[in-house]
């Protein structure tokens, strides 16, 4: 899953970036609402952490703009202001939820699973492909009763893949959703993870193979 966090206060910006990816979201971070609103508008996220009192736009402006230009990515507002009409503002905006500062790391996290399950197609803890089953809650692997947990960037790539079988995905399309727009991981990188989901499939004899098209991209297909 890939979170864009708009937070103008660049030590909480870090620490919520750092609690993000530690539960193994990909994440971008901006410090500013007009950096906020053409990040949000490329449709690359799954859902967007937002704080209300941002420079050139505020959260709630981005929000609306968002919501006008029919971008329906779920969002969460995060603000130091309690008030019930802040709240109010907040979800008439297009919010899904709304959290006040200070807050507790869990109690973040848990809204961010909840604000994630409201996208327009429910997204459950366990996703399947036939006899192959990913845990988002534990970000293992398991087939026929046996399991492997997977790093990171190995869940997250896997991921995008069980989400798109039999899709291709091209390498620079996992790159901006895992890794984000202001990296410098080149291909050889997701090769490796690849590599590394290629023999974790062999270990639990999946019937699923990560195919490499020359020219295109990765695809998940079923074995024979």
């Amino acid at each position: 899953m890939r979170i864009l966090v708009a937070e103008d206060d660049s030590r909480l910006l870090k620490s919520l970036v750092h609690i993000l990816e530690m539960n193994k979201f990909s994440v971008d971070g901006v410090n500013n609402g007009i950096d906020a609103f053409e990040y949000a508008s490329s449709k690359e996220y799954d859902g967007l952490v937002l704080d209300i009192m941002m420079p050139g736009l505020d959260g709630l402006q981005v929000l609306r703009k968002l919501r006008e230009d029919n971008i329906t990515t779920p969002a969460l507002f995060l603000t130091a202001r309690t008030e019930v009409q802040q709240r109010v503002e907040g979800l008439d905006a297009g919010a899904d939820d709304y959290l006040a500062k200070p807050f507790a790391t869990d109690e973040l996290l848990a809204r961010v699973r909840a604000m994630l399950r409201r996208r327009d197609s429910f997204v459950p803890d366990l996703l399947k492909i036939g006899a192959v089953t990913m845990n988002r809650s534990t970000y293992e692997l398991s087939c026929d009763g046996k399991t492997v947990p997977l790093s990171g960037k190995e869940f997250q790539i896997m991921e995008i893949l069980m989400e798109n079988s039999r899709i291709v995905i091209s390498t620079e399309q996992i790159i901006l959703k895992v890794w984000g727009w202001d990296t410098d991981v080149d291909t050889s990188v997701v090769w490796v993870h690849i590599s590394n989901l290629r023999k974790k499939l062999n270990l639990l004899k999946a019937p699923l193979h990560i195919r490499f098209i020359r020219g295109a991209g990765y695809v998940l297909e079923g074995t024979t």
